[in-house]
């Protein structure tokens, strides 16, 4: 008996053809640019996402504002919540306070700051890191005006307070600085 050998396969011609291999990408929705102009090579790294795209390029010093901001909120509270005469009389030059409580309070929500600006010290994620320095611009401009407002009531100016709201515009530059430093798209190589 002779067995009839089976026909040879056909190699499918379509998987050679330039322009299949393009239909077939396109229905599948790899080889083109995405909203954040990531080009996918397949479908898998684009479901599961690019790492390299979540990596921050960091500034140059970001990490060191981090901690010098961390350490003034820590030093800060401290002394607010530890000595809150002298914390006033350093601000204001006066004598004394009427109440300590609202500048204990002061110190208990900067500490919590402190908190925040420690734990983004250790993160990667940019977002954080965004939040984390929008947080302390805001805290910075909030100061800035209460201590203007003050002034300008009280009618006294003192040297602290000048120092107070010079540090703080200072302050306000590096931050809102690294805040758009970060924010930045990277730019193609």
């Amino acid at each position: 008996m002779a067995t009839k050998q089976p026909p040879p396969l056909m190699k499918k011609h379509s998987q050679t053809d330039l322009v299949s291999r393009l239909k077939t990408r396109k229905i599948l929705g790899v080889g083109g640019e995405d909203d954040d102009g990531e080009v996918h090579r397949s479908k898998i790294s684009q479901v599961l996402g690019n790492e390299i795209k979540f990596a921050v390029r960091e500034p140059l010093g970001l990490r060191v504002w981090q901690f010098v901001s961390a350490i003034i909120f820590s030093g800060v509270a401290i002394m607010a919540l530890t000595f809150p005469d002298q914390l006033y009389d350093a601000v204001f030059e006066e004598e004394s306070v009427n109440s300590k409580t609202p500048i204990r309070l002061y110190g208990g929500a900067l500490l919590s700051l402190s908190l925040i600006m420690w734990n983004a010290l250790y993160t990667s994620e940019k977002v954080v890191i965004r939040w984390t320095l929008l947080t302390e611009a805001c805290y910075f401009g909030v100061q800035f005006l209460v201590t203007t407002i003050t002034l300008v009531e009280s009618g006294r100016i003192s040297t602290g307070a000048m120092l107070l709201l010079a540090s703080r515009i200072f302050f306000i530059l590096i931050t809102v600085y690294y805040y758009y430093q970060v924010g930045r798209r990277p730019k193609k190589v």
